[in-house]
């Protein structure tokens, strides 16, 4: 795979789905415990902004990966070893992103072991890793941005 151009729409974009879906999830109310618990509704609702907004995290750091280094990653954990070792993330924001690909992919495969009550920990106390990931993916994207000629 050769590198391309990263395309600032494709993140833009990528980067408002993720603001949408963390605001929805506030919509939710998660600081009532007992309400969003006995309401499936609630609890399928959350899964699924939780899951979105990680996929679209993912699919910056994919596209990152494609077209600024021509690095091919077709799996979660793959993106997250890629921007790694491509430094676009160090540090905490590494090990970060390597957790949320695990627990991305327990949602979707192992979706029976999650319970409401983790759900609920995780939307309430560790969507603040995804905006601070995503912070820094813009700002490498930022810095890196070709210069038009």
């Amino acid at each position: 795979m050769t590198p391309g151009r990263i395309d600032p729409n494709v993140v833009a974009q990528r980067a408002l789905w993720i603001s949408e879906m963390l605001s929805a999830l506030s919509d939710l109310h998660l600081e009532d415990r007992e309400t969003f618990l006995t309401d499936r509704h609630k609890v399928a609702a959350a899964e699924s902004y939780l899951r979105r907004s990680l996929e679209a995290l993912f699919d910056i750091g994919r596209h990152i990966l494609a077209k600024g280094f021509g690095y091919p990653a077709t799996e979660y954990k793959e993106v997250a070893k890629g921007l790694y070792e491509k430094r676009v993330l160090e540090g905490k924001e590494a090990d970060l992103i390597r957790e949320m690909a695990g627990y991305r992919n327990r949602m979707v495969h192992f979706y029976h072991e999650i319970t409401p009550e983790e759900l609920h920990n995780i939307c309430l106390n560790h969507t603040v890793e995804i905006k601070l990931v995503l912070d820094k993916l813009l700002q490498w994207t930022k810095k890196n941005r070709p210069i038009e000629t």
